[in-house]
């Protein structure tokens, strides 16, 4: 089955962007996923297309209107599209790596991306729109954040990835942040690499890696401790 995301925005030509290199490009020309980029002002009537207004009540900046969006989602995405409907906005639920690994077990996606102030509260509530947000700061529009997402979630489809282990032992699969990683040379600037990544204990090495996540997720997440089973 072919992931299918289609994104709707008011600049389709940052789509593909960088998901078109490395491991999502190679993805996307071997068909394991499609990507569509919708232009939101072709659905707009007026001469202008038209796909903003000033918000209700006063205030600064404008609101992309409802009328105009339901149109471009109906189009794009009709009754008995199973693809779950995004809205990428600061306002919205965390992304997290388990709802990474939902929708990259699912169709798809339709991932709407916000302009100006914001969306119509009304076109959120009638089109079923799941707000998603990327991170606890403001960027210009929704695009760059739906890239975030795509990439977050095609990197974890079925083949993409040479070795899927890979993406069993990152930060937050496991509810940790990941553990620190060495390579050659054996020495560099005077720091070697720990013994016991050198021993070929893989009991201890496992333990090793497990207490260095704890760790750096009790150092910089304690958050995310709250739920964990610590090692004894």
């Amino acid at each position: 089955m072919t992931f299918k995301a289609s994104v709707l925005t008011l600049y389709p030509e940052m789509f593909p962007g960088p998901l078109g290199l490395s491991l999502a490009g190679r993805a996307l020309e071997a068909g394991t996923w499609s990507l569509d980029a919708v232009q939101i002002r072709d659905f707009a009537e007026d001469r202008h297309h038209t796909v903003d207004d000033t918000p209700a009540g006063g205030g600064a900046g404008m609101v992309m209107r409802a009328d105009v969006l339901a149109k471009a989602i109906d189009h794009t995405s009709p009754a008995g599209d199973p693809r779950p409907r995004l809205l990428m906005s600061p306002r919205g639920k965390p992304l997290t790596q388990a709802r990474v690994r939902e929708l990259a077990a699912g169709p798809g996606a339709v991932i709407v991306c916000g302009r100006f102030e914001g969306v119509d509260q009304r076109l959120i509530e009638a089109r079923n729109l799941e707000e998603v947000s990327i991170g606890d700061f403001i960027l210009s529009g929704g695009e760059p954040a739906a890239l975030v997402l795509l990439d977050a979630v095609v990197r974890l489809l079925p083949g993409v990835m040479g070795n899927a282990v890979s993406g069993e032992e990152e930060s937050f699969e496991n509810g940790l942040l990941e553990h620190p990683h060495y390579t050659r040379p054996q020495e560099f600037e005077g720091r070697p690499i720990p013994d016991v990544l050198t021993s070929g204990n893989h009991k201890k090495i496992a333990a090793w890696r497990r207490a260095e996540s704890e760790k750096l997720t009790r150092d910089r997440r304690p958050d995310l401790l709250a739920a964990q089973p610590l090692a004894k």
